[in-house]
């Protein structure tokens, strides 16, 4: 599992919208979106390269930090 800072997040809606976009990528098996802390653990299968994660934060309107 790696966490990831994740800035810009402020509801519900953004947690949805991280979660759905990071579930997308192959090998991803568990997303968990801590809202308080800005905080994003991504669980998968193998390894995910982490220019994949901070294309589908950024396409999500988020930014990586």
């Amino acid at each position: 599992m790696e966490t990831f800072k994740v800035k810009g997040m402020s509801c519900g809606h953004c947690v949805k919208a991280v979660e759905k976009a990071l579930g997308e990528i192959p090998g991803v098996t568990g997303v968990r979106v801590d809202l308080a802390s800005g905080q994003v653990s991504v669980e998968a299968s193998g390894p995910v390269d982490r220019t994949v994660i901070k294309e589908k934060i950024e396409k999500a309107g988020y930014e990586l930090g």
